[in-house]
């Protein structure tokens, strides 16, 4: 197992990750190693190579597209509304523990639909975040739990509900790959499978709410939090003073409401992400929220939010296609169940901990998926593992790691919106709260699942 084509490539790609290299660059030079120590030479490497890219070429576009609609949505003014209207509502009630708590439950909803009911990823955090923090700031909230409950939601739904995100990671990627590497994926329920591992975020979630990070911390209140609070309460930039500008703004709001229901009835009658969020933007040019002449421009926006995941996507693909090229995964999987000397239990830790230390490296659940698959696959065929614990342990070892990457969108996503004002450390107040929290339950609880399904 030390000389394995398979293992080295993933230990050169994870070593060039963690070393700050870009992800991919790491999954190019992993890729093009391991072709070339298993003797297949740069030109097979290279043509297994782009057959991969060309089976990642859907997602990256279903990316592009998903990148489009956010971006029109937020040109529709929809999340300034949404943080006006719990500015005011706090400027009402006061500072109350129910103010407090409705708050939170309203962070994670979004965050939730920002992965599957409306699919705009992490895109509403610089929007919607920004505006609520002298309100966070007056009620002495925590921002180490804000960054938590913002990833539960970008983690959790897109692991457990398949629709948005979720279609991509537990559909297009996980059990494609799953029913590439030989399981017959038919029968199997991806929110069963996904179920327990769920739960761990869960109890993450309430751990960080009621224990670690439920007492007062105090921030300073510099201007740009009261900049941020008073553009929102007085309006979004469509519509701050005239009766009509205030009218249009409604309109767009409605209009972007429409758009999601669309984009959403679409998805789900066609099992297509990428037809749900091209007719939900079709909405927004019809009705002229999105006018004609700025078309390019809000598409080429969109394109640009969501082209690094889209590009790691595909170079995962061809990573994944370039290690099953080798031949050299089956010696990897006899070598590792001799290790593992049939014990089940063993074997799922050490797979689910592999998932980790992947997912932190590259820093992307979805790019995780297609290089263990190949592997763990047929290894857990050969540890006695049923298709539905298959199934969780590869979609728990993807999403381990997520929460809590330096690299991940799930921790950059809420830096971006709670560090505006320089008070928001990203590795001390994201990625390490955000770690601990999350990491540990779910390798937890996915072994649970691993062991009980």
């Amino acid at each position: 197992m030390t000389i394995n084509a398979v293992l080295l490539a993933v230990v050169i790609m994870l070593g060039l990750s963690l070393s700050r290299v870009h992800v991919v660059l790491s999954l190019l030079i992993g890729a093009l190693a391991g072709g070339l120590i298993a003797g297949l030479g740069i030109t097979d490497t290279l043509e297994a190579f782009q057959e991969g890219i060309r089976n990642g070429a859907q997602i990256a576009l279903s990316y592009a597209l998903l990148g489009a609609f956010a971006v029109a949505i937020a040109h529709s003014g929809l999340p300034q509304s949404l943080a006006g209207a719990v500015i005011k509502r706090i400027d009402a009630g006061g500072t109350g523990g129910m103010i407090k708590y409705m708050l939170f439950a309203g962070l994670i909803t979004m965050s939730c639909f920002s992965q599957n009911l409306i699919p705009i990823h992490i895109a509403f955090i610089p929007l919607l975040v920004p505006p609520l923090l002298l309100a966070f700031n007056r009620m002495q909230i925590d921002r180490r739990l804000i960054a938590c409950l913002l990833t539960f939601g970008l983690v959790t739904t897109y692991m457990f509900i398949p629709y948005g995100f979720g279609d991509i990671y537990l559909n297009q990627i996980m059990l494609k790959n799953v029913g590439e590497a030989g399981i017959d994926i038919a029968n199997i329920s991806v929110v069963k499978a996904m179920a327990i591992p769920a739960l761990g975020m869960l109890v993450g979630l309430l751990t960080a709410v009621f224990i670690s990070y439920r007492k007062p911390r105090q921030y300073k209140q510099v201007a740009i939090d009261k900049e941020a609070h008073d553009a929102v309460v007085e309006g979004d930039s469509l519509s701050k003073t005239a009766a009509g500008a205030q009218s249009q703004s409604k309109l767009k709001t409605l209009v972007a409401l429409a758009a999601i229901v669309t984009a959403f009835v679409v998805q789900l009658y066609t099992d297509s992400l990428l037809l749900g969020s091209m007719f939900g933007f079709g909405v927004f040019m019809a009705t002229g929220v999105v006018k004609w002449r700025e078309a390019d421009t809000v598409f080429n926006d969109g394109i640009k939010l969501m082209a690094m995941i889209g590009f790691i996507m595909i170079t995962a693909q061809g990573f994944a296609e370039v290690m099953k090229a080798t031949g050299e995964i089956a010696p990897l999987i006899d070598g590792a169940t001799n290790l593992f000397a049939g014990n089940k239990a063993i074997a799922a830790l050490v797979m689910l901990g592999i998932g980790l230390v992947v997912t932190m490296g590259i820093g992307s659940s979805f790019s995780t998926i297609p290089i263990i698959a190949a592997i763990y696959v047929p290894l857990c065929i050969s540890l006695g593992f049923s298709p539905l614990a298959t199934v969780a342990i590869i979609g728990t070892a993807g999403a381990l790691g997520d929460a809590g990457s330096p690299a991940s969108d799930s921790t950059l996503g809420p830096t971006s919106g709670l560090n505006i004002d320089g008070q928001h450390d990203h590795i001390k107040d994201s990625v390490v709260p955000t770690f601990l929290h999350y990491n540990i339950p779910l390798l937890v609880f996915g072994w649970i699942a691993a062991m009980v399904l």
